[in-house]
């Protein structure tokens, strides 16, 4: 497979303590929150845990796909300003679809290298649950007796027109082509499972997890906003998709199309959530005595067809080993986003990859998919773990939809 693609080194790079809401599956007691206050908690709380002065962040970089509300223009400006960053310090919305998240972090890497900025405050956040149904052709009226045209945004945005498929279908391609089974896809699915569940019980999970409460966001001169669970619901702690799965049990659901291996239970669970790092230059954070969890070392991003679009990370991976020097070997943990388990699978068939090292404390099919906060979330989780396990390298990637792969590689400096 090609090695094509750009890549991006950086010397003096360096993620912080980050933080992410629980991820509660779609329709739950987050659902009716805005992404935009998701973001401004998630961001506030990283700050608070990096110890690092909003007043000292010099750009804001944020990831929103779906619009959870109207005012989602000013999503990336609201976040920074309502987490206290200084009017001046401008914000910016990126958009990579599943892979926005680590986007943002190549972003804050540039904008650090090149001495844009000594910090910046990375926030991606998505509201699976307010997703609009919409239509995009009224604007000059209805015909009479013609459609009224309006349709479920998420739903339709999963299918890519250029192949004429589906994401879920770019998976049963990938699951043809590397000869992958449904009792395969469903005994890796229960596995994820069975390690996010563990991951909970043991407090891993919880260490990078901010409760979520109803609370007042406060802005000097503007109007407050805020967060409002509603009913009898006065706190979210932990994450609601992971729950044990046996293999069987799993086998027993029928797959999304005749004959396939993808089903609702060996998919990613849709979850509304927000993730936020602070990523600084080594000169600020040595000048401000702090301890960062992770160097930033380099990313890369390839294309693939888009009809295997779930392949991506193997050629983003591949690109940014050949560029770096290292082996896959040296790496000692990988967080591949398990959009579909097929998907996930695929990839390790194509690098060779010991799936041992993959996802340990469970990924995307037992926790979930808030697309542009996913990335953060995977990085912040990476990070925590070869800091626990004392591992020096690990990637953390994903597939891109339309056909594309984007992948970090951190270093933990305590190893």
């Amino acid at each position: 497979m090609s090695q094509t693609g750009f890549f991006n080194a950086f010397d003096d790079v360096w993620m912080h303590e980050g933080v992410r809401t629980p991820m509660v599956d779609y329709c739950g007691a987050l659902g009716h929150i805005s992404p935009t206050d998701m973001g401004i908690k998630a961001a506030r709380e990283a700050l608070k845990r990096a110890d690092i002065p909003a007043t000292d962040i010099g750009s804001v970089l944020t990831g929103n796909m779906a619009p959870g509300d109207f005012d989602q223009f000013f999503l990336p400006r609201h976040i920074g300003l309502y987490a206290c960053v200084p009017v001046e310090v401008p914000a910016l919305m990126a958009q990579r679809i599943c892979g926005t998240g680590f986007e943002l972090f190549r972003q804050a890497g540039e904008h650090i290298q090149s001495g844009a900025a000594e910090a910046a405050l990375v926030v991606g956040t998505e509201s699976m649950t307010r997703n609009p149904i919409a239509a995009f052709d009224h604007r000059t009226g209805f015909k009479l007796g013609s459609p009224v045209g309006f349709k479920d945004y998420m739903w339709e945005a999963l299918k890519d027109p250029a192949a004429g498929i589906n994401m879920i279908q770019t998976a049963e391609n990938l699951a043809k082509k590397y000869n992958i089974t449904r009792e395969e896809v469903d005994a890796f699915a229960s596995e994820s499972f069975a390690k996010a569940v563990a991951a909970q019980q043991s407090g891993f999970l919880a260490g990078e997890i901010v409760p979520v409460i109803t609370e007042k966001f406060e802005l000097d001169g503007y109007k407050p906003r805020g967060i409002k669970l509603q009913g009898k619901v006065t706190e979210v702690t932990q994450d609601t998709h992971p729950r044990i799965s046996p293999a069987d049990v799993l086998g027993k659901l029928r797959p999304v199309y005749e004959g396939g291996v993808q089903t609702g239970g060996n998919s990613s669970a849709l979850v509304d959530a927000a993730a936020a790092c602070v990523v600084t230059s080594g000169a600020y954070a040595k000048a401000n005595g702090k301890k960062p969890l992770a160097r930033v070392v380099a990313a890369a991003v390839a294309g693939v067809p888009p009809e295997i679009m779930g392949i991506g990370p193997a050629p983003a991976i591949r690109l940014l080993l050949a560029r770096t020097g290292l082996k896959l070997s040296d790496i000692g943990r990988f967080e591949i986003n398990e959009a579909q388990g097929a998907q996930t699978l695929a990839v390790g068939r194509e690098l060779g990859l010991d799936l041992s090292l993959l996802n340990v404390n469970g990924g995307a099919i037992a926790l979930g998919h808030p697309l542009a906060a996913t990335g953060v979330r995977l990085t912040i989780t990476l990070a925590r773990e070869l800091a626990r396990s004392g591992k020096r390298y690990g990637i953390s990637s994903a597939c891109v939809g339309g056909g594309q792969g984007i992948a970090l590689l951190i270093e933990n400096p305590n190893a």
